[in-house]
Protein backbone atom coordinates (compact mmCIF):
# COMPACT_ATOMS: atom_id res chain seq x y z
CA UNK A 1 0.00 0.00 0.00
CA UNK A 2 1.29 3.33 -0.95
CA UNK A 3 1.36 6.51 1.47
CA UNK A 4 -1.31 8.14 -1.02
CA UNK A 5 -3.36 5.26 -0.26
CA UNK A 6 -2.49 5.36 3.36
CA UNK A 7 -3.65 9.19 3.51
CA UNK A 8 -6.74 8.41 1.26
CA UNK A 9 -7.88 5.57 3.37
CA UNK A 10 -7.04 7.76 6.77
CA UNK A 11 -9.31 10.34 4.64
CA UNK A 12 -12.16 8.38 4.25
CA UNK A 13 -12.22 6.76 7.74
CA UNK A 14 -12.36 10.46 8.90
CA UNK A 15 -15.14 11.55 6.59
CA UNK A 16 -17.32 8.12 7.51
CA UNK A 17 -16.69 8.96 11.31
CA UNK A 18 -18.14 12.42 10.67
CA UNK A 19 -21.35 11.15 8.71
CA UNK A 20 -22.18 8.61 10.87
CA UNK A 21 -21.49 11.08 13.53
CA UNK A 22 -23.77 13.86 11.70
CA UNK A 23 -26.27 10.97 11.19
CA UNK A 24 -26.46 9.60 14.75
CA UNK A 25 -27.18 13.90 15.91
CA UNK A 26 -30.02 13.79 13.61
CA UNK A 27 -31.62 10.46 14.85
CA UNK A 28 -31.49 11.56 18.28
CA UNK A 29 -33.30 15.27 17.26
CA UNK A 30 -35.95 12.36 14.97
CA UNK A 31 -36.48 10.87 18.68
CA UNK A 32 -36.64 14.29 20.42
CA UNK A 33 -38.98 15.47 18.06
CA UNK A 34 -41.35 12.39 18.09
CA UNK A 35 -40.98 12.86 21.62
CA UNK A 36 -42.60 15.99 21.90
CA UNK A 37 -45.13 14.68 19.23
CA UNK A 38 -46.48 12.53 21.73
CA UNK A 39 -46.37 14.53 24.58
CA UNK A 40 -48.27 17.57 22.69
CA UNK A 41 -50.97 15.11 21.80
CA UNK A 42 -51.44 14.02 25.28
CA UNK A 43 -51.02 17.20 26.75
CA UNK A 44 -53.95 18.36 24.33
CA UNK A 45 -56.15 16.13 23.19
CA UNK A 46 -58.00 14.89 25.73
CA UNK A 47 -60.63 12.45 24.39
CA UNK A 48 -60.58 12.79 19.89
CA UNK A 49 -64.24 13.80 19.11
CA UNK A 50 -65.45 14.75 15.37
CA UNK A 51 -64.11 18.09 15.92
CA UNK A 52 -61.58 20.29 18.08
CA UNK A 53 -62.92 22.87 21.01
CA UNK A 54 -61.03 26.08 21.21
CA UNK A 55 -59.05 25.22 24.03
CA UNK A 56 -57.91 22.28 22.20
CA UNK A 57 -57.02 24.16 19.03
CA UNK A 58 -55.27 26.60 20.85
CA UNK A 59 -52.95 23.91 23.03
CA UNK A 60 -52.53 22.67 19.56
CA UNK A 61 -51.22 25.96 18.48
CA UNK A 62 -49.16 26.45 20.90
CA UNK A 63 -47.75 23.07 20.25
CA UNK A 64 -46.58 23.72 16.93
CA UNK A 65 -45.66 27.07 17.83
CA UNK A 66 -42.86 25.95 20.64
CA UNK A 67 -42.29 22.60 17.90
CA UNK A 68 -41.53 25.28 15.18
CA UNK A 69 -39.29 27.36 17.96
CA UNK A 70 -37.48 24.39 18.95
CA UNK A 71 -36.99 23.06 15.48
CA UNK A 72 -35.21 26.63 14.40
CA UNK A 73 -32.68 26.61 17.54
CA UNK A 74 -31.74 23.00 17.17
CA UNK A 75 -30.87 23.63 13.32
CA UNK A 76 -29.04 26.99 14.46
CA UNK A 77 -27.13 25.02 17.30
CA UNK A 78 -26.16 22.40 14.11
CA UNK A 79 -25.22 25.37 11.71
CA UNK A 80 -22.71 26.69 15.07
CA UNK A 81 -21.54 23.44 15.81
CA UNK A 82 -20.78 22.87 11.60
CA UNK A 83 -18.94 26.43 11.23
CA UNK A 84 -16.89 25.65 14.42
CA UNK A 85 -15.50 22.14 12.67
CA UNK A 86 -15.38 23.82 9.78
CA UNK A 87 -12.79 26.33 11.29
CA UNK A 88 -10.91 23.93 13.05
CA UNK A 89 -10.33 21.85 10.00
Amino acid sequence: MSDFDSLSSVSSDKELQDFLMVEKQKAQVNAQIHEFNDICWEKCIGKPGSKLDSSTETCLSNCVDRFIDTSLLVTQRFAQLLQKRSGAL
